[in-house]
């Protein structure tokens, strides 16, 4: 039973949250290379602006946005999963190998599948997909123990030992290619945000949409499976079948998102934790919370990134590593007291 001071402090935070992106979309709406004043911002969403004002809006700033903020909703809600299901705070895409294994199939899928071009966009999430799906099978099959069950701290070692792996294929995989071919995955590994139009948005968001209610819905055996195993068997969850469930949605939210944004990290580790500070360890009230936050961490990093240094600025991953890294060193530093 959840008391009703801390649903009230939930709502009361995912309302605060909800509005500080709001506030952070209207003034990074002005901000870029290319000047737009706010007193336009308006007339121009109501059609009234120069066809200037309307191509930096809607066909530059805005699908941007809107990529950045559903990268980083996908990225915190898989984080959020791969947390509770591993009992580990330090489980998260980018750190235990998920984003390297999307990226060696998005690298091949890239560097060597003839696809046209309309496709290429559509069938990217779900070579990803393939990818981190067949990296998350082979970490978890190392990390299992068939007395003790899944192994939390050897998933976290294993995952790193996978993602440095990867990393070193992915090189030898760029290595013989074509120099436009290199500098497409070179950007993706930094995670410098590429798939900036509209149609990256509509193959990014249906993997948002379902899996966002498909989570909360088993958020109450979520909860189960932070327990230990023999209380979860106890109550009559068949353990493996949920967590190999979740663990699938787990990787396609993470996969999906990386497909278009490139190899984030970090996102997925920060916000489920913040939020489980905030009103504890209940999937039904972190999770919400996580995924705004998830959604806010990815588009300040990729505002900040563009802005600080001219003329191509920082790529969002390279922030975001830069913001997550100390916080994970303070989170493994905490876990070890």
């Amino acid at each position: 039973m959840i008391s009703p001071s801390l649903q009230k402090k939930q709502r009361l935070l995912f309302s605060l949250f909800v509005l500080v992106l709001l506030i952070t979309i209207f003034i990074c709406l002005g901000i870029g290379s290319s000047s737009l004043s706010y007193n336009r911002l308006l007339p121009v969403f109501l059609g009234d602006g120069t066809f200037k004002e309307e191509f930096i809006l809607f066909s530059i700033r805005l699908p941007r946005i809107c990529i950045t903020i559903l990268a980083g909703i996908a990225l915190a809600l898989s984080g959020s999963i791969l947390q509770t299901i591993t009992r580990n705070d330090l489980a998260e895409p980018g750190i235990i190998g998920i984003n390297s294994g999307a990226g060696v199939a998005v690298a091949l899928f890239f560097l060597f599948l003839p696809i046209e071009a309309g496709s290429f966009i559509y069938m990217l999430p779900l070579a990803a997909f393939i990818g981190a799906l067949v990296t998350v099978l082979l970490i978890y099959f190392f990390s299992y123990d068939r007395s003790s069950g899944l192994q939390p701290v050897r998933l976290v070692l294993v995952g790193v030992g996978f993602s440095f792996a990867l990393s070193g294929l992915m090189i030898v995989l760029i290595s013989s290619a074509g120099r436009e071919k290199v500098d497409f995955i070179a950007k993706w590994i930094n995670g410098n945000i590429w798939g900036t139009d509209w149609p990256f948005v509509l193959a990014l968001l249906p993997w948002v949409v379902i899996l966002i209610p498909f989570t909360m819905y088993k958020a109450n055996k979520l909860d189960v499976l932070t327990l230990s195993e023999s209380v979860a068997i106890g109550v009559g969850l068949r353990i493996e079948k949920e967590r190999v469930i979740l663990l699938l949605a787990s990787v396609a939210l993470a996969a999906s998102a990386v497909s278009v944004t490139g190899g984030i990290s970090f996102i997925g580790l920060m916000a489920p934790h913040i939020a489980k500070t905030l009103v504890g360890p209940r999937s039904r009230m972190f999770i919400p919370l996580a995924i705004v936050l998830g959604g806010w961490l990815l588009f300040v990093a990729d505002t900040i990134g563009r802005n600080i240094i001219e003329p191509n600025g920082l790529p969002a991953g390279i922030v975001s590593a830069l913001i997550g890294a100390p916080y994970f060193v303070y989170l493994l530093l905490k876990q070890k007291k």
